[in-house]
C-alpha cells in the first residue's frame, strides 16, 4: 500500500508547479492566477525506492466567500483527512502570512507527520521566508524551487525519511485507491486484461451535470457540484468501481465553442479534456435535456468519433423533461440525422441529481466498448463484401472497373479494415461510406466509428 502526501497551502504559492515536479509529469493546471484548482486531484509519484501518492489541493484560504469557496475548501479538508501526510508549502520570497500559520495550525491538529517547504527559492537567493519559517514550530523548513527544480532532491529525503517512520502497517489507503494513474500517462491502453478499469471521459457543456454524473456513479461527493457553469478546471481521473465493474472515470471541464474561449485557463482546461478523450475507451457526451443536441454537444459527440471511441449519449436532467411527453425518439432523430457516423449510440435518459438510469448507463458503456472490441471472421466478411459488390457494384470510373477482391479486419478499438482492390484511388468516398454503412448494419456495429481502408493489390493470389 502507498503512503499517501497531501500538498496544501495558501493560493498561489506553487502546489501545482511541485505537484507535477514530483510526479514527473505536467497532469495538474497551473497559472499565475490564484485560485486555479479546485477539487483535488491525486497520482503516483516514484521517490528513490518508494512509491506514493501525491495529492494536489487548493489553497485554503482564511474566510471562504460563497458556497463554492466553501465547498473548495471542505474538499481539501476532505483530502488531508484521507492523506498520510503533508507537505506543508509556503512562499519564501513574500515571507510567511498570518493565513499560514492558521494553516499550520491546523495540520498541527491533524497529527500527522508534517514537512514544511518553502518555495520560490530561485537560485537558492536568500529571503526573509526561509527564516521566518521557523515561527511556524514545525521544523526546519526544506528551500527550493519547484518551478526550476532546485532543492526537491532535499525535499525528497524528507519524503523517503516520512515513509519509513509510517511504516507498512500505518499506511492508509489514500481515498481508496491502490494505483491512482492519470490520463496523461501513455500506457498500452488496451492489454487483454480482464482486470483492466474501462476508462471513460465524461464530456459535455458546462454546468451540462458531468460532475454530478461521476458523483452519482461512484456513490460519493468527489467532485465539486454547483449551479455555477465551469466549476470543474481540470481532466480529474478517478478510479472506482460501478456496479461490479472497475472503472477509471476523466471528469473534465465544460467545453463551449472555440470563438467564446479567450480566457488562458480556460484554453488549458479545454485541452486538458481533449488529451482525457483521447486516453479514454468510452465517452459518456453530456447533454441538458432541456436544451439538447446544440452545435457544442455533437461537435464532442463528432470529436469522440474522430478519435475512435466508443460513444454513449447521456441525456441529464430527465426528471425535468419527461412529462411533456415523448421526446426520446425526436432527439435520436436529430442525433443520427446530424451525425450518421455514429449512428445507433445508445441515447440514455438519466437524472445525475436522483441517480435515475445510471444502471441503464452503465449497461449502455458495457455493450458499447463490447461493440468497439469486437473482432469479425474474416470469412464472414468477405461474405458479406459479396454481397454487398453484387447488389451495388463500384462505379466505372474514366472506362475501368474497379474489382473488390477481399476484406479482413486489420484491429480493433476502433474496428478497423482493409479492403483490397485495383485502382482503390478512384474509388469515390461514397462508396466507402456505402460499405462502412453495411458493415455497421450486418454485424451491429451500433454507434462505433469504423475505420475502412482501400488498399491497391494485383492479381496475384492475396492469400500468398
Amino acid at each position: 500500500m502507498s503512503a499517501c502526501f497531501a500538498i496544501v497551502g495558501r493560493p498561489n504559492v506553487g502546489k501545482s508547479t511541485l505537484f507535477n515536479r514530483l510526479v514527473g509529469k505536467k497532469i495538474a493546471l497551473v497559472d499565475n492566477q490564484p485560485g486555479v484548482t479546485r477539487d483535488f486531484r491525486d497520482a503516483d509519484a516514484r521517490i528513490g525506492d518508494a512509491r506514493i501518492v501525491l495529492l494536489d489541493t487548493a489553497g485554503l484560504e482564511r474566510q471562504p466567500e460563497g458556497e463554492l469557496a466553501l465547498e473548495i475548501r471542505r474538499m481539501t479538508e476532505r483530502a488531508l483527512v484521507q492523506a498520510d501526510a503533508c507537505i506543508f508549502l509556503i512562499d519564501a520570497k513574500n515571507g510567511v502570512f498570518p493565513l499560514d500559520r492558521e494553516v499550520a495550525d491546523f495540520l498541527r491538529i491533524q497529527a500527522k507527520p508534517i514537512i514544511l517547504v518553502a518555495n520560490k527559492l530561485e537560485g537558492r537567493a536568500p529571503a526573509s521566508g526561509l527564516t521566518e519559517a521557523f515561527e511556524l514550530g514545525l521544523g526546519a523548513p526544506i528551500g527550493l524551487s519547484a518551478e526550476h527544480g532546485e532543492g526537491v532532491g532535499d525535499l525528497c529525503r524528507a519524503i523517503l525519511d516520512v515513509v519509513e517512520s509510517l511504516g507498512s502497517s500505518n499506511v492508509g489507503s489514500c481515498a481508496g485507491h491502490d494505483k491512482i494513474p492519470n490520463c496523461h500517462e501513455h500506457e498500452d491502453l488496451y492489454p487483454d486484461d480482464a482486470n483492466k478499469p474501462v476508462r471513460i471521459a465524461v464530456v459535455g457543456r458546462p454546468n451540462a451535470g458531468k460532475s454530478s454524473l461521476i458523483n452519482s456513479i461512484i456513490g460519493q461527493e468527489r467532485l465539486i457540484t454547483g449551479p455555477v457553469s465551469g466549476i470543474t478546471r481540470d481532466a480529474i481521473s478517478i478510479s472506482g468501481d460501478w456496479s461490479g465493474t472497475k472503472v477509471k472515470i476523466f471528469d473534465t471541464a465544460g467545453m463551449r465553442r472555440r470563438s467564446k474561449v479567450t480566457a488562458k485557463i480556460e484554453k488549458l482546461s479545454v485541452a486538458d479534456g481533449l488529451r482525457a478523450v483521447r486516453f479514454a475507451e468510452v465517452v459518456i457526451v453530456v447533454v441538458d435535456a432541456k436544451i439538447p443536441f446544440e452545435s457544442q454537444d455533437l461537435r464532442l459527440a463528432d470529436l469522440a468519433a474522430r478519435e475512435g471511441r466508443a460513444t454513449v449519449v447521456a441525456v441529464n436532467k430527465w426528471d425535468l423533461v419527461a412529462s411533456n411527453g415523448p421526446v426520446l425518439e425526436p432527439m435520436r432523430t436529430v442525433f443520427e440525422s446530424r451525425l450518421p457516423q455514429l449512428r445507433g449510440a445508445p441515447l440514455v435518459p438519466i437524472s445525475a441529481k436522483t441517480g435515475d438510469g445510471i444502471e441503464n448507463l452503465h449497461e449502455s458503456v458495457l455493450f458499447i466498448r463490447e461493440t468497439w472490441s469486437r473482432r469479425i471472421a474474416t470469412s464472414l466478411l468477405n461474405e458479406w463484401l459479396k454481397s454487398m459488390v453484387e447488389a451495388h457494384p463500384p462505379p466505372a470510373l474514366g472506362g475501368q472497373r474497379i474489382r473488390l477482391r477481399y476484406i479482413t479486419q486489420i484491429k480493433t478499438r476502433p474496428p478497423s479494415f482493409v479492403v483490397m482492390c485495383s485502382h482503390p484511388q478512384k474509388l469515390p468516398a461514397s462508396y466507402s461510406r456505402y460499405l462502412v454503412n453495411g458493415l455497421r448494419e450486418q454485424f451491429d456495429f451500433a454507434g462505433t466509428p469504423i475505420r475502412i481502408i482501400m488498399r491497391s493489390q494485383s492479381d496475384r493470389n492475396p492469400y500468398t
